[in-house]
């Protein structure tokens, strides 16, 4: 099967969480595919953070959706997608879930925060009222044109409500026609437990990595978004600058045979062997 939305939808309906690792960029994507990965997740913190911004609402829908068509085109693999608020009321929602769904994604992500929005783990968050966010919920499924796009409604309400509030609105979110519901800003053990407790019967998402994917499996998530990637990506081209500019020189470089795995990945056999087909 091809089409990713259908592929996504087709994992969804069987029993087993599916892992999507965090990735902002082609090369993470393309990365993530090669090791094996079902699906990705583009994350806005990231995507924010590639074009040096905080995620704190200053990036536009064009910026996102340029990141959702690049990242769709570079991998086979369906990839999900941040659709932050939804940039306005439920039209600019209706409008949102249309452009994402055009530029490939398989599953947009809106969440009902005040404006600016926070990203889930950043204090000072405020939420719109429930009645708001289911709105939103209806325009963003009355949007679709594929039925295989699939519809994640997030609530950053822990903060700020708590456990009531969160059920509250995650089963009223799910009732409005939302595909899967993502309680974001789970920061310990407990959480994720309560998590699972209040709302397992719900088709879940989590964001996190408090504790490994194998232990994650026992719990009912269908979807695991993995934020520990995009640590480790930005540890890990942190590390290398000091070290260059501490030594003067890098444990890999040319002659590592790291390149040749890059121009693999970046398919430049691919591109040259349509290059001869087509030659004169």
């Amino acid at each position: 099967m091809n089409d990713p939305r259908a592929r996504l939808r087709e994992m969804l309906a069987k029993p087993g969480m599916i892992v999507a690792p965090f990735v902002f960029d082609c090369i993470q994507a393309k990365l993530a595919a090669s090791a094996g990965f079902e699906a990705v997740y583009m994350t806005g913190f990231g995507t924010a953070a590639a074009r040096g911004y905080p995620d704190l609402g200053l990036l536009t829908m064009t910026e996102m959706i340029d990141n959702v068509r690049a990242i769709s085109r570079a991998v086979n693999a369906p990839v999900i997608c941040d659709a932050d608020t939804g940039y306005g009321n439920p039209l600019n929602v209706w409008r949102t879930v249309r452009e994402y769904e055009g530029r490939g994604g398989v599953g947009a992500a809106h969440r009902g925060p005040v404006f600016p929005k926070r990203c889930g783990f950043i204090e000072g968050k405020q939420v719109i009222p429930i009645e708001a966010m289911t709105h939103k919920v209806r325009a963003a499924c009355d949007a679709r044109r594929d039925p295989n796009l699939a519809i994640i409604a997030r609530t950053d309400a822990l903060q700020t409500g708590g456990w009531d509030d969160v059920e509250r609105r995650a089963r009223a979110y799910r009732a409005s026609g939302a595909d899967l519901i993502f309680v974001d800003g789970i920061k310990n053990v407990d959480d994720l437990k309560r998590y699972a407790e209040k709302l397992g019967d719900l088709p879940l998402v989590y964001n996190g990595d408090l504790i490994p994917i194998d232990e994650l499996k026992k719990y009912p998530f269908k979807i695991a978004i993995h934020i520990g990637t995009m640590l480790t990506v930005f540890d890990a081209i942190r590390t290398t600058m000091t070290e260059l500019r501490r030594t003067g020189r890098l444990s890999i470089g040319t002659g590592s045979g790291v390149f040749e795995d890059f121009i693999r990945l970046m398919g430049v056999g691919e591109f040259a062997a349509l290059e001869k087909k087509y030659a004169d």
